[in-house]
């Protein structure tokens, strides 16, 4: 059956199996009343396959629709003393519910942010910095009370800090940023890609201050077993933080399950606005601010509201809401044709990394029998992740390093990350592309 996702344009749109017109056969499609998409959408459909959905995702019809009154009729912000500013204010909060709802938790408990990036930062510095460790800070937050604190040197303190190795730059940086005076050490990850419990235990200290693992990684797809870590941790009173913008569209997530401390959301990762994020704060846990000015979100992000981001958001996490778990199975079912196709069209060739672990639905990385950066460049028509960097190494080259796979090995992995838009078509077309430039690459 068909699950709406409301009105753009005067038009009813929805998630459906079936045809949008001037475009491949899909799963899951975002599609209207009337069978068309606009000229714009056929032309993007005509010209590339996207296979990079881990990377960003298209706004949602409904998402937009849900914004736009926001940058123009209903710009007060929610501080102003105005009706209108009272609905603004009523809205954001309708946004917030909505999210936390997507997480499974209080809406108290969300704090909204710039994005993935500034959470992450705002989780690993807010926490030290409040238990002192980092430097003296009094900002927190609880439930509906927030107390301001005077401010703090970053750098200074000591403590030690367990990462996964897997984690993104934004994790990583910003554990590298707390000063010469911490210790952070890397969780290895062994080549399942599946962060071992029992290695984190056997890696906690009395001094560890905290521990950061994400819920799924965006290059080998494989999700990490955040209910067993969050319990090694809490044994000894460590809070655990949870990156889970990957997760978010493509499975179900809930907080209460996963006992994660606290918990990032990232609207672009699921057909949400780019510059919007979430964090989640387990009720009673508490963070200073990082950053200072008029206190907003609960004294924890100064400066005015993104309301038109934040409402996108609200509406991105209510569709997801309705939407991951059937999405989970198809795309699942299109991951499976591409893989197998795939290795087919390339007669066996082609390995896949990480098969046998839990992973995404729509994600798989492969090693092909040829430089990953020539088949990119001679399949112009698909838009999928090979390495970019490997000094300083780019996101898929630290995964794939991380999991045990050589340089050479490397250079022929790409990454394909499906979505709620692909289709079996398109699907069916990367395969020939894809296979087709891996013997243009043989050959020159």
């Amino acid at each position: 059956m068909p699950v709406s996702i409301g009105v753009a344009g005067g038009v009813h749109y929805q998630l459906s199996r079936g045809n949008i017109e001037g475009a491949p056969t899909s799963f899951w499609v975002f599609s209207s009343d009337s069978g068309n998409c606009s000229d714009s959408d056929n032309r993007f459909w005509q010209t590339l396959i996207y296979l990079d959905y881990n990377r960003t995702t298209p706004l949602a019809p409904s998402v937009l629709e849900a914004m736009q009154s926001y940058w123009s009729t209903h710009f007060l912000l929610p501080g102003q003393v105005h009706s209108q500013a009272q609905a603004v204010s009523e809205a954001l909060e309708g946004a917030r519910e909505n999210v936390a709802s997507l997480v499974g938790c209080e809406p108290f408990e969300i704090v909204f942010t710039g994005g993935g990036t500034e959470a992450n930062n705002l989780a690993i510095h807010g926490l030290l910095l409040h238990q002192g460790t980092l430097h003296q800070g009094t900002g927190h937050l609880s439930q509906g009370t927030v107390s301001q604190g005077t401010g703090h040197v970053m750098g200074q303190g000591t403590g030690h800090v367990l990462v996964s190795d897997l984690e993104h730059d934004s994790v990583l940086s910003a554990a590298a940023a707390l000063g010469a005076n911490w210790e952070v050490e890397t969780i290895p990850c062994p080549p399942s890609g599946v962060v071992d419990p029992d290695r984190v235990r056997e890696l906690l200290r009395p001094e560890t201050r905290l521990v950061c693992v994400q819920l799924a990684n965006p290059v080998l797809g494989t999700i990490q077993p955040i209910r067993e870590i969050a319990d090694a941790c809490h044994n000894l009173g460590v809070p655990l933080h949870c990156d889970a913008t990957q997760a978010f569209g493509k499975m179900p997530v809930d907080v209460m399950r996963l006992r994660a401390d606290t918990l990032v959301v990232s609207g672009h990762k699921f057909y949400g606005p780019k510059g919007s994020g979430a964090l989640y704060i387990r009720r009673g846990l508490q963070l200073s601010p990082i950053a200072f000015g008029e206190p907003r979100e609960m004294g924890l992000r100064p400066g005015a509201e993104n309301v038109p981001a934040w409402i996108g958001l609200g509406a991105a996490a209510s569709l997801a809401a309705k939407c991951a778990e059937d999405a989970s199975s198809t795309l699942f079912n299109l991951r499976e044709r591409f893989s197998k196709g795939l290795i087919h069209a390339l007669r066996g060739e082609p390995v896949l990394i990480c098969d046998g672990s839990s992973r995404l639905a729509n994600t798989v990385a492969l090693e092909l029998p040829c430089s990953a950066r020539q088949v990119q460049r001679a399949a112009r028509q698909l838009v999928f992740t090979a390495p970019l960097s490997d000094d300083p190494p780019d996101e898929m080259t630290r995964a794939l390093r991380g999991v045990g796979r050589t340089e050479s090995q490397i250079a022929r992995t790409i990454c394909v990350s499906l979505g709620w838009t692909s289709s079996q078509d398109q699907v069916d077309r990367a395969v020939e592309l894809l296979a087709d430039a891996c013997e243009v690459v043989a050959v020159s």
